[in-house]
């Protein structure tokens, strides 16, 4: 499952790197997990060869944690469990997944070119959202929402269901599935929801 995002809940922690306009990578996680093996460290000179492109795309938005300790939690907590697939066998490795898999589902580019973009006024339905992006990700995907301090409804996160050779969808059984933690909740199905701009002062209020 890969997933990105676009803010956190909390203002005091809150920081958007000022590079960060659009998209960027909240992890990869195995749904279905035989085994992990949680003693594989990780050390920074593992991923430096991709560290400009991960402080570009998968950036820490926590001011009290570095990019590389959030990273290095990505991998203890979930490339673990994923390095028996071929492709994800070592930090290195795991994270050039991650990023090519950024690179081809490419939202922002989707989201453009259907019109839909972020609005402090303008809402969108949850099928308008789905058709747009059908075509990149197909239906195997969740948009998730959290309620901001108005009560309203805000997108930021999608949730993309990967089969094992990490293509578009995910063919086991529900049975078969580990339920993965998130703030976020899907977007209601009725009624509309916001996509609200970036505000690097201001994360967690960006309309003010």
């Amino acid at each position: 499952m890969a997933a990105t995002k676009r803010s956190l809940d909390n203002a005091s922690l809150c920081h958007i790197p000022e590079h960060v306009g659009t998209w960027i990578i909240h992890g990869l996680w195995p749904m279905k997990v035989q085994e992990c093996c949680r003693c594989w460290p990780m050390f920074l000179s593992d991923v430096q060869e991709l560290r400009e492109a991960l402080d570009e795309r998968w950036p820490s938005l926590l001011k009290s944690r570095s990019s590389f300790h959030f990273w290095r939690d990505e991998w203890e907590k979930h490339g673990t469990c994923a390095a028996c697939v071929e492709g994800l066998n070592s930090p290195l490795r795991y994270f050039q997944t991650c990023l090519k898999l950024r690179q081809h589902f490419d939202l922002h580019k989707a989201l453009e070119g259907g019109g839909i973009r972020p609005s402090c006024d303008r809402t969108y339905k949850l099928a308008e959202v789905q058709d747009v992006l059908f075509p990149l990700i197909g239906g195997k995907c969740e948009i998730q929402c959290v309620k901001d301090d108005q009560e309203r409804e805000v997108w930021f996160q999608v949730k993309i269901l990967l089969s094992r050779n990490l293509t578009i969808g995910c063919h086991g059984h529900d049975a078969d599935r580990a339920p993965i933690a998130s703030k976020g909740h899907p977007c209601p199905a009725r009624g509309t929801f916001y996509f609200l701009p970036i505000d690097h002062r201001c994360p967690l209020q960006p309309c003010g």
